[in-house]
């Protein structure tokens, strides 16, 4: 027999809890942080702790072709790509009405 979710005790095939945790997302902040000699970062904050935040890093830098970190819950990006990040979380499942843009 197969791994059973920790959660919901469903079989990892059908497990959904991933899913509901984005869809139960409050706030996802996005915003950009300046660094020593002027560099900025893209913050992403306000993720859940259910969804697999260390996959959802790596897709991101992928995507935007940029390094970056996850750090204290929350994901850091090289560069400013305050605009780019919306559409690609909206795409993962995210719904557009819990992402704040902070500038």
């Amino acid at each position: 027999m197969g791994e059973t979710c920790r959660t919901c005790g469903l079989p990892l095939e059908l497990c959904a809890c991933e899913d509901i945790s984005r869809e139960e997302t409050t706030s996802i902040r996005v915003f950009i942080e300046k660094r020593k000699w002027g560099r900025e970062v893209t913050i992403i904050d306000g993720l859940s702790k259910d969804i697999d935040l260390k996959s959802l890093a790596k897709h991101l830098k992928k995507s935007l072709a940029t390094g970056g970190t996850l750090k204290e819950g929350r994901i850091e990006l090289q560069g400013n790509f305050m605009r780019l990040v919306a559409p690609i979380l909206i795409n993962e499942g995210f719904p557009e009405s819990s992402i704040e843009l902070r500038e």
